[in-house]
């Protein structure tokens, strides 16, 4: 891809966040979508490409009564939207479409018109690892993570101090979810999921929506809002049973994701200024400061523990709250993605002063794919 050629020009998420009854998970598409056109200054007939997850492209263009020329329906999970913006990023700049469409939208709490998830007996992990009882995220994100605890004489209570980071940041978001403060002492005496999880370390069970629109840095230009410039992309995936990782200490697709797209990007981690990981549990930014290069295998919770990603530390971190204070709807990547661009635009609840280049970096499944975005707001 060429280095901001292509820039975000709308982003909004759904009008509400968090409890959501009366509406369908279709209509959290298309509440995030016309918010988003809303803030591009554009009408669904001005969008010629569309992409999305857990809805199929098909069913939100005919929603919206959008035509497209070009659509991509990838599906892995959480990271979908991250590697949605790569693709819709080298469409625009091959001339397959103009301006695209990435929507998000889930019930996951109220669960009205919500895509239901099945466990197929069938698939990989159906036959090989649902007969042992793991049952879900909560279960299936232990194996690795224990691993990583053994290998690295990590403490229960480092993993907490991610949550509680996180915490004082979603304090200063009046959207989040959760904004009372916490200590390490409140997460390890919360409620008992899945060793060594406590409900604390647990992402949110929330309904929302988020909605992205995208076109050439050229056009952006005439646009309403601050162009913010995609500078670097990456994606990759390894394997859809987490007990067939290459080593439990350390995510392939992380590595591949995120060297890729610090590479297309032509900047270092002292270029970072701000940082968004994927956290449907605490231990997840620990494994991506150390899989992105931010530092070495074994010091990421030290390194949080440091107050490094904390309000005003180093590398600011997970800034809107992350999924375990600001809302998890199910497939949080997209709300990483809003975050990196509100602090782009500089308009963040708990924005980062001067900041320059932000990178969102999610996770699908259980570490079974990635999608890394460095976005900038300087073109020159």
């Amino acid at each position: 891809m060429k280095p901001k050629s292509v820039a975000v020009v709308g982003a909004a998420e759904s009008t509400n966040l968090g409890v959501i009854p009366g509406l369908s998970q279709i209509q959290l598409h298309a509440d995030a979508a016309l918010n988003a056109l809303r803030d591009a200054g554009l009408s669904p007939s001005d969008i010629d490409g569309i992409a999305t997850a857990g809805e199929t492209p098909t069913t939100v263009a005919h929603y919206l009564g959008i035509t497209p020329t070009w659509v991509d329906g990838t599906a892995v999970g959480g990271c979908s939207f991250m590697i949605h913006v790569r693709h819709a990023a080298a469409a625009i700049n091959d001339g397959l479409c103009r301006t695209v469409l990435i929507t998000h939208g889930e019930s996951g709490k109220s669960r009205v018109g919500a895509s239901p998830r099945p466990a197929y007996p069938a698939s990989l992990a159906g036959q090989f690892e649902a007969p042992f009882g793991v049952m879900g995220p909560p279960t299936m994100f232990t194996i690795p993570v224990l691993r990583y605890m053994k290998t690295y004489r990590i403490t229960e209570e480092q993993i907490a101090m991610v949550s509680v980071v996180q915490r004082e940041w979603a304090a200063k978001n009046p959207r989040a979810t959760f904004k009372e403060p916490i200590t390490v002492t409140d997460v390890l005496n919360s409620r008992m999921i899945a060793y060594p999880f406590r409900i604390l370390m647990c992402c949110l069970v929330t309904d929302g929506g988020g909605a992205l629109i995208l076109t050439s840095a050229d056009r952006a230009q005439d646009l309403p809002q601050k162009p913010v410039y995609i500078l670097g992309t990456g994606e990759s995936v390894e394997s859809p049973m987490i007990s067939q990782m290459e080593n439990f200490t350390s995510s392939r697709a992380f590595r591949v994701s995120g060297k890729k797209a610090f590479a297309e990007a032509g900047i270092t981690h002292k270029d970072v200024d701000h940082l968004m990981i994927y956290d449907a549990f605490a231990h997840l930014p620990l494994y991506g400061l150390e899989d992105l290069g931010f530092c070495e295998p074994g010091q990421a919770a030290a390194f949080i523990v440091g107050r490094n990603t904390a309000p005003g530390g180093k590398l600011p971190l997970n800034t809107n709250g992350g999924g375990l204070s600001y809302m998890h709807s199910g497939m949080y990547g997209m709300y990483a993605l809003q975050e990196s661009v509100r602090q782009m635009r500089g308009v963040a609840a708990a924005q980062v002063k001067g900041a320059k280049i932000s990178i969102a970096h999610g996770v699908g499944g259980m570490f079974a794919a990635s999608g890394t975005i460095v976005f900038s707001n300087e073109r020159g």
